[in-house]
């Protein structure tokens, strides 16, 4: 069994910084892509940052220069820089990852629960 647990989410003033952790636990045999998503209230969950295993970055358009995704892989944890935070940016962050298990070396793709961001004054 394989799980992601996320932690780190809360309420920040605009302008402000929080660090979102997401590590990976179980049956893991390799982590390829791990990535961040997010879901505001009415509105349909959007891909925020990608990492491959390699170190390759991606992110949207609206968090670049704001947001760095990293990953540590001896700890198998991504986490999710965020600075200059604004309430648009206000969602539950969610953490996704491409994760072969050592059961049946498959590659599946695993989610986080979730933890809500709440920029606000």
């Amino acid at each position: 069994q394989v799980q992601l647990v996320e932690s780190g989410g809360g309420l920040v003033q605009p302008g402000g910084s929080l660090r979102l952790s997401c590590a990976a636990s179980g049956s893991i045999f390799s982590i390829n892509a791990m990535g961040w998503y997010r879901q505001a209230p009415g509105k349909e969950r959007e891909l925020v940052a990608t990492i491959t295993s390699g170190g390759s970055t991606n992110y949207l358009d609206s968090v670049k220069g704001r947001f760095t995704i990293s990953r540590d892989n001896a700890k198998n944890t991504v986490y999710l820089q965020m600075h200059s935070l604004k309430p648009e940016d206000t969602a539950v962050y969610y953490c996704n990852a491409n994760i072969r298990d050592r059961t049946w070396l498959r590659f599946a793709v695993y989610w986080g629960q979730g933890t809500q961001v709440t920029v606000s004054s």
